[in-house]
């Protein structure tokens, strides 16, 4: 008996010879531990030493009178965004076989990615108390 071992075309492009994938892997394992510790600590300032009843503008002002506050949350919200990026960049890769709608979803997921990675860093940085 033979079994037919050809794989067929399902229309998509054949992997590029990169290692952007491998990089892409490491990656979200890196950031995803990274994610891990920072999220923990931001909940733990947030919401276990500091009672929600004080945080409000003063409370957050203060706290980004100090580059290391501003800086902290910065790498927060770019790993997370970065990370999350690349996890949907990597759900329309195996999901979206037609050419033009992986392109059309790409471009819409980067150029989503890239305006909240400006605003996002925009506010952190430019943040002047009153």
């Amino acid at each position: 008996m033979k079994i037919n071992m050809e794989v067929r075309n399902s229309g998509r492009e054949k992997p590029r010879d990169s290692r952007f994938e491998l990089y892409a892997w490491l990656f979200m394992r890196f950031s995803g531990v990274l994610l891990i510790g920072l999220a923990l600590g931001h909940l733990v300032i947030m919401h276990l030493i500091n009672n929600v009843d004080i945080i409000d503008y003063d409370f957050v002002a203060a706290r980004y009178a100090t580059p290391f506050w501003r800086i902290y949350d910065l790498i927060l919200l770019l790993l997370a965004l970065l990370h999350g990026l690349n996890g949907m960049r990597t759900i329309v890769d195996d999901y979206v076989h037609p050419r033009l709608w992986r392109r059309v979803s790409l471009s819409l997921l980067y150029s989503f990615g890239f305006i909240f990675t400006v605003v996002g860093s925009y506010t952190i940085l430019a943040f002047q108390p009153k």
